[in-house]
This record gives structure tokens, sequence and C-alpha cells, in this order.
């Protein structure tokens, strides 16, 4: 499938770092009216104590409120594993729609059986207001976006492309960085390959933004590139390198690295976009799997 992008429509980005989870979540502005959407927000977890707050999200809404904004989406790129949706929470407080990929039925299917979550739990990803196939477009004011489907992190990331900027999400990291694990269930390190591929057929000129970034070697963090960028210096598929290369690369890396700290109270509340589970008494409970993941 080819693409239209629109390289003369250039909007505002707004980027909000959280470093207890090094993501970084934007708000994207319409440079010809006052719409904006929100893509990849955090909601602050204690796991320990299990205490939830909103400080990175207040800090978001106080930005568009400061701005006169009009928040119109709210994007998820796909069911993040290290950080928790503050996607209700900014609907409650600003409004707009919350969109994410329309494969999230793999992924309720797939840990609602690890969760053992019960027939209440909808697998149908009607807990969001769109579900976003390859090539669907939606308008954030007079902003064409266009959504990629980009999977292989996990089965359900999308690439949401708006003017000349894309928010990649997990699929791509700086080109220091390289690309993110594909061993979560769902995922697969060749369809990675294909989906970065993907991304890397856009304009050179078009900027990446990044949902994670970690300093490589001390660096400060950073989370804006370019396609041209990647494409040349990529440490991982940049310069050509193969798929063969990449899947042997990324199997034997993955199979040396820590299950992300916040991967179980994370891939509950964000597979129900973003509400936090509840008990038989309506009270807010995650649960723990034995041996599951």
């Amino acid at each position: 499938m080819s693409y239209q992008v629109n390289m003369s429509v250039k909007p505002e980005v707004k980027a909000f770092f959280d470093p207890a989870t090094n993501t970084i979540s934007y708000v994207v502005k319409d440079p010809a009216s006052r719409a904006c959407a929100v893509v990849d927000s955090v909601m602050d977890i204690d796991y320990a104590a299990g205490r939830i707050t909103y400080d990175n999200a207040d800090e978001i809404i106080a930005y568009i409120r400061e701005n006169d904004l009009q928040l119109e989406w709210i994007i998820e790129t796909h069911v993040h594993a290290d950080h928790l949706s503050a996607a209700p929470y900014i609907q409650d407080k600003l409004g707009g729609k919350i969109g994410i990929g329309d494969q999230i039925m793999v992924v309720q299917d797939t840990f609602g059986k690890v969760f053992n979550e019960g027939t209440e739990f909808q697998r149908d990803g009607s807990q969001f207001d769109a579900l976003f196939r390859d090539g669907d477009s939606y308008d954030i004011g007079t902003m064409r976006a266009l959504a990629l489907y980009t999977p292989g992190h996990t089965p359900a990331c999308m690439t949401h492309v708006i003017g000349d900027a894309a928010f990649v999400g997990d699929t791509l990291f700086m080109p220091d960085g390289g690309s993110a694990r594909a061993d979560f269930p769902g995922g697969d390190a060749a369809t990675l390959y294909e989906s970065i591929q993907k991304i890397l057929t856009l304009p050179d000129e078009m900027r990446l933004f990044m949902c994670h970034d970690y300093g490589p070697d001390g660096r400060e963090i950073q989370w804006e590139t370019t396609v041209g960028e990647e494409r040349e210096n990529n440490i991982h598929v940049g310069g050509g390198k193969s798929q063969e290369e990449f899947v042997r690369f990324r199997t034997e890396r993955d199979a040396t690295l820590d299950v992300p700290k916040l991967i179980i109270p994370s891939l509950q509340v964000n597979m129900r976009a973003g509400e936090v589970p509840t008990d038989e008494d309506g009270r807010p409970m995650l649960k723990v799997p034995v041996n599951a993941l």
C-alpha cells in the first residue's frame, strides 16, 4: 500500500518526558487552529505502594489549558508494557476521543487469558472510541493524520503520521538506541524489521518522534530524529542491514533482557484504554499472575 503524506503541514510538537519510565508523551497542535492531540500519555504509579497519581497527565492538561487548545484525540501507539496510560483521566478533564490500532483485540485476547479475566472483560476493543486499521485517516483540526500498521514489538503497534511528523511508538528508538524488543507475546523480530522498513520509506525529511529514550552511553535524553538519519545511522537497521542480520541480533539480545518492571499493571490497565480494573465490589484492584509471563 502507498501512503499519501503532506510534508507541507508542520504540526507544533511539545514533548513531556517522564524520567520514571523513560517515556515521552506529546501534544501535537494543528498550526492552523486550536486543535491538538495527545500521544502516549503517562499515569504515575508507585507499584510497591499500590498508589496511582497523575502528575504527568496534569502537566499535559495544564499545557493544553494554558495555551487555550482544543483536545480532539488521545492516541495510544500500542498497548504499552512499561507505563500506564492516562488517557481516560485526560479525556475526563478535556474531552477528545481515545484511539488505538484495531489489533488491540489480539492483545486483549492474549492477556485476558494471562490475567484470567472473566467474560465481563470485553475483548472487542470497545473500551476505545476508535480502532484504526492500516491506512486509516482522521482529522486534528485542519490536519489529516494517517495511521500505519507497524507490528512486531506488539501485534497492535501503529505509527501515526501527522503532516511532516510521525510518532513511531516503540517501533524505533533514536539512531544510537536502535529498536525495541520483539519477544513479548505476539511480537516477532522479522515482522518488526518489515515495519521499520515501512517507516523508512517515508520522506527523508519526515520528523520521527520516539516513545522512549534511555540515553545510551550517558548522553542527554533525546526524542526527535528524521527518517533519513534513521535509515543511515540506526545501529540495528541502518546502512542497509538485512532482515536476517536484524532477526539474529534481535533474538539474541531479547533473550538477555529483563521483564519490564511495570509490565503487570501496565498490561491490565492499558488493554482497558487506561482504566484500572476493579474487583467484584468495584474497588480498583490489580492481579499478579504467577509463572505466566
